[in-house]
């Protein structure tokens, strides 16, 4: 592998801004600095003019359900890492609800297995937590596992958790993140019985935030908290989507960011009034919520006003589903999104029009991520770090499906036609170029992710 010199753009990593560059050898990050790099003459490796282009860390995105195995007429492994490199991710945290779920660690290493070699990113996966699995979760974390995936709602995949003994026995015996779906059960079903009553065939997506209630999220979710603080577990509380759940983030433990909050890149664009527009097309649990809930997560994500540093993380929790599924009545067409490819366009378009900064979204986006979870070496542009960049260009844009091939095996997005204002030039994973702004590298050079002790 060749040494690498990306230089002529704007560095944006660690709260900062400027002109500089960035030296690669042998996968690793061997400098960075400001101005010129002061041994161009002398450099006989391959050049990167990032001139006029912003150059920072690779994306992690830490909720993304990929679909393999079992699940693979939506998407697979292969097929969604080219996505995300696509968008300028460059490691990403797998979800455990596929079929067979992965709720073992057979299971689990089954799924490292079919990685190796075929994922453009790099990778780890979440075990799942079931009602009975407890025992094998003691033995993951006793062996080094770090990762757990929580259903307190049901969702795709049937791994609902939400009995108080098991609950309680989950967060007293595993010391690893434990990051949580957040629904309320029994109040999802008994929406869905009402509505299914009130509107039976004719139900559309419009009702999908009624059935999928803000009360049902707020309700989980605090349980989950005060469960967490109960038990003193590390908590990562995925995709918030209400103005209220964010008030429950702002002392004691979470405040001490022993308990964190994520926000999806659906959540912060959408609101319900796009419905009418992409029907199931924007079904999604939890559901997307009311205009005012999306700039309350916005403001949360910005550090700004009432809700300063509630939201830590901003993911995507894509999920593919093919477009026939999607075609469906209301009531049968499963909820999720497509979103890795795009979620660094939209989060450079709110950053253009002034909703957030571009060092937050690096902050929310690449570092937060990163310490979070203990990756050991990832999320940041530092001396000895692994080479995992993204150099993306602010001033061309991004139309998915126009200019943009959606490059998810379900081939749609609910982006479509929209106009983003960033597209991701190159993507860089381990030093090897993964991503040149045109095709993904016929390699694929993701590496499964090392976490710290």
């Amino acid at each position: 592998m060749s040494a690498l010199l990306i230089s002529g753009g704007t560095i944006v990593n660690e709260g900062r801004r400027f002109p500089g560059w960035v030296l690669v050898r042998g996968g690793d990050i061997a400098g960075v600095g400001e101005g010129e790099y002061p041994f161009a003459e002398r450099f006989s490796g391959t050049r990167v003019d990032a001139t006029g282009r912003i150059v920072m860390p690779g994306v992690i995105d830490p909720h993304v359900h990929f679909r393999e195995p079992g699940l693979t007429a939506k998407g697979d492994m292969a097929s969604e890492s080219a996505a995300a490199v696509a968008g300028g991710v460059t490691s990403v945290l797998e979800m455990p609800n596929t079929v067979l779920p992965a709720v073992g660690r057979d299971l689990l290493e089954r799924k490292f297995d079919l990685a190796a070699g075929r994922m453009h990113t790099n990778y780890s996966f979440f075990l799942g937590a079931t009602a009975d699995n407890l025992p094998e979760i003691k033995r993951f974390w006793a062996d080094g596992g770090r990762l757990v995936k929580l259903f307190m709602g049901s969702s795709t995949g049937g791994m609902l958790v939400d009995d108080g003994r098991s609950l309680a026995a989950l967060f007293a015996e595993f010391g690893g993140v434990i990051a949580a779906h957040c629904e309320d059960e029994a109040m999802v079903r008994a929406n869905t019985d009402t509505y299914r009553r009130q509107s039976g065939d004719r139900a559309t997506a419009a009702i999908h935030p009624l059935v999928r209630s803000a009360e049902a999220c707020y309700v989980s979710t605090a349980r989950a908290v005060e469960l967490a603080d109960r038990y003193g577990s590390q908590l990562h509380v995925c995709h918030l989507t209400t103005a209220r759940e964010l008030g429950l983030f702002g002392a004691g433990r979470a405040a001490a960011k022993l308990i964190t909050a994520e926000a999806c890149v659906p959540h912060l664009w959408f609101s319900d009034d796009d419905y009418a527009r992409l029907g199931n097309r924007l079904k999604c649990n939890p559901a997307v919520k009311s205009a005012a809930d999306r700039q309350a997560l916005r403001e949360a994500v910005a550090g700004a006003g009432e809700w300063r540093d509630r939201i830590d993380i901003v993911a995507t929790d894509h999920a593919p589903h093919t477009a026939d599924e999607k075609a469906r009545g209301y009531w049968d067409a499963p909820s999720g999104i497509p979103s890795v490819q795009f979620s660094l366009p939209v989060m450079f378009t709110l950053a253009a029009e002034g909703v957030v900064s571009l060092e937050t979204v690096v902050e929310k986006m690449c570092h937060a991520p990163a310490a979070r979870f203990g990756m050991a070496g990832r999320g940041f542009l530092r001396e000895g770090c692994r080479a995992d960049i993204a150099i993306v260009d602010p001033t061309a844009a991004t139309t998915p499906s126009t200019d943009a091939p959606v490059l998810s095996k379900c081939g749609w997005s609910p982006w479509e036609g929209e106009r983003l204002g960033a597209r991701v030039a190159t993507t860089i994973v381990g030093g090897r170029v993964a991503w040149d702004g045109t095709r993904v590298a016929s390699e694929a050079a993701g590496e499964r992710l090392v976490f710290e002790k």
